[in-house]
């Protein structure tokens, strides 16, 4: 894999804290990273939480539901004396129960899948009537995971230790680059980076955003780039390494097709 990306610039979109993992990924590919981070991440002060915080130190379950809120909510639970004795920790993918193994958390629970799905499928959270959940996560995040815990008879609340945010960026660098052919791909990992991006690069650069490739790690976020009307969209399998394998078999097989 090491030539794979030659002669490739891939656009990597993940917010400041989160993007050099990817792009040290493409450049060891042999491509070119272009970081334009199109999400921003801010944490929720530790002292709106304090309802929250005191609600788990009684909790039996608590679910991670990214990395951001591996990272942010380890940081204010720690703050505030750690996860209680004897709670079980959930994490939604492999890249979040890293972040908590990372943060000491140990015998972090994972399902196969990488979606709030896979992990509502584990037989863990099966039988949680009376049991007391906290999901920790970003403000206004998905309400999948609390509904269906709750409807199995869960007591859940949240714990959201951060926003999203978009960021104020010079996007005259990026577009200049992409109108002289120099972006082969794009990488979201979320549809509310896809957005993002869009608003920033605003009317001159939609159709350079329309015509190429974007690679998103879960299909509901290529079906949200489908819906906005990106042309060539490729759903890879989860995390950095997916992103990575997807754009390396992609410019593998594809035969000559460049933004002109």
């Amino acid at each position: 894999m090491t030539h794979a990306l030659a002669g490739r610039t891939v656009l990597v979109t993940r917010p400041v804290h989160q993007a050099a993992t990817l792009a040290q990924m493409v450049k060891a590919a042999g491509g070119e990273a272009f970081v334009f981070p199109a999400l921003a991440i801010e944490a929720v002060a530790a002292e709106r939480l304090a309802d929250s915080l005191e609600y788990l130190a009684g909790a039996d379950i608590a679910i991670f539901i990214s990395p951001n809120a591996a990272q942010f909510g380890m940081a204010t639970i720690r703050s505030r004396g750690g996860l209680p004795a004897g709670i079980r920790v959930f994490a939604v993918g492999p890249g979040t129960a890293r972040v908590l193994a990372a943060q000491g958390v140990e015998g972090v629970i994972t399902p196969d899948g990488q979606d709030s799905e896979a992990l509502l499928a584990l037989p863990q959270l099966q039988a949680v009537a009376g049991r007391r959940v906290v999901i920790v996560r970003g403000v206004g995040g998905r309400a999948l995971v609390a509904d269906t815990l709750r409807a199995r008879g869960a007591d859940v609340h949240f714990l959201e230790c951060y926003r999203r945010t978009s960021p104020h960026a010079d996007v005259a660098p990026l577009l200049a680059r992409w109108q002289t052919g120099g972006i082969d791909a794009v990488t979201v990992a979320s549809a509310e980076t896809l957005h993002n991006l869009a608003a920033l690069l605003g009317e001159p650069g939609a159709p350079l955003l329309a015509v190429t490739p974007l690679f998103a790690p879960h299909e509901k976020i290529a079906e949200a780039a489908r819906r906005f009307g990106i042309a060539h969209v490729v759903a890879t399998q989860g995390g950095d390494a997916g992103l990575l394998d997807g754009l390396v078999n992609w410019f593998r097989n594809e035969t000559g097709f460049k933004n002109e």
